[in-house]
């Protein structure tokens, strides 16, 4: 801001077209910002027979028309009955399975069928959305006593991760459907759900995460540090909280390739029944995962610029834009302190630098010989309160 109203004004006074250029900032804002953009289904230079552009291709003549409409016939017809069936069973074989092994004693073996039902239950689910996944230098999985972090996407990013191995989830409890599948995990499998109330306690929720990942043999902890999903462009701020717990950090990349289907969930448009009739009708969900090399908090680095190290790894790995904003905003509202800021760096502009009056108000004073310093302070001593 300082530099581009520096090549508008010709002195630090207050000048009459400065609203202009607050103005100018707004409607570019409205128009085009680094924050909404992230929140919707990116646009495709091309077409690829389903709903993924603002324009109907399918009308541009008849043999187009008669190829779309063979691809629907493909894909609610054929496909989605079979990915339907695919997702009853591995969803149900996921209750029963933990629901048998939770009936187990504590032991080795039981650990093993856990890890054997759960991976079952996942691989079936991803063979559900067609889900073709490409896994980049498996050296650097991550390991039990650690914590997973990756870009978040869409809620089957669990799914896509725990093809490759098992990880230990975290949120809150849940009624319905997916209280039931809650229940049934932990049953077998030390996941760390918390009620809503303790979501709230901050020291609540570090202190039971940091006591599943000083056990060592437990599995290790897949937590999402945006707290909402992004369209697979950007990865923008992570909450420090996941990084405060202390241990190994393994940082995850996960890139969708957006021409077979859109894995984004826009869950301001979507309910996630029709989200998942939109993936489960799409021609495949295709997608890169790396492993990156694990990290630790360094010597004077605290918990936000660790996140923020490992933001940027992440966003390197998969060619995303590294963005500073709170995911949060999707539903929220700028922080008033980002507007103080702002006004506070104008004012600095105008009142000039450490309370000082403006150069040109100074030279003013200097060369009527100091009449308005002495002006002002008769001023002064006639009114004390001044």
């Amino acid at each position: 801001m300082v530099e581009e109203m520096g090549q508008l004004r010709s002195s630090q006074e207050f000048a009459l077209s400065d609203p202009f250029y607050f103005c100018k900032k707004g409607l570019e804002s409205i128009v085009d910002d680094q924050v909404t953009q992230r929140f919707s289904s990116e646009e495709l230079a091309s077409w690829n027979l389903l709903t993924r552009t603002n324009q109907n291709f399918r009308y541009i003549s008849l043999r187009l028309t008669i190829i779309w409409g063979v691809g629907v016939f493909v894909r609610y017809c054929m496909l989605f009955p079979l990915r339907i069936t695919l997702a009853i069973i591995g969803l149900s074989w996921l209750v029963i399975g933990t629901v048998l092994v939770g009936f187990l004693p504590e032991s080795s073996v039981k650990n093993w069928l856990s890890e054997l039902v759960h991976l079952t239950c996942y691989r079936i689910c991803a063979r559900g959305l067609s889900a073709t996944i490409l896994y980049h230098n498996k050296e650097n999985k991550p390991q039990k006593g650690g914590i997973c972090v990756a870009n978040h996407t869409s809620p089957i990013d669990v799914v896509i991760l725990a093809n490759d191995g098992c990880y230990a989830m975290v949120g809150q409890i849940h009624g319905g459907l997916m209280g039931v599948l809650q229940r049934s995990m932990v049953r077998s499998c030390p996941h760390v759900w918390f009620e809503r109330s303790e979501m709230k306690d901050r020291h609540a929720v570090t202190s039971r995460l940091r006591a599943h990942v000083a056990a060592k043999t437990k599995l290790p902890i897949l937590i999402f540090p945006e707290g909402t999903c992004i369209n697979n462009t950007s990865v923008m701020m992570f909450k420090k909280g996941s990084f405060e717990i202390g241990g190994t950090i393994y940082p995850v990349t996960i890139k969708y390739d957006p021409r077979f289907g859109d894995a984004f969930w826009n869950s301001s448009k979507y309910n996630m029944v029709s989200y998942l009739l939109r993936m489960m009708t799409s021609w495949a969900i295709v997608v890169n995962v790396w492993y990156l090399p694990p990290m630790i908090i360094q010597d004077g680095e605290d918990a936000a610029q660790f996140a923020s190290r490992v933001k940027s790894a992440i966003a390197r790995q998969g060619g995303l834009l590294d963005l500073a904003w709170d995911g949060g905003l999707k539903r929220g509202k700028v922080k008033d302190s980002y507007r103080q800021e702002q006004q506070k760096m104008y004012s600095s502009i105008i009142v000039g630098q450490n309370g000082l009056s403006p150069p040109a108000a100074r030279r003013d004073d200097s060369e009527d010989g100091g009449m308005t310093g002495r002006q002002t302070g008769r001023t002064a001593s006639h009114h004390p309160e001044s």
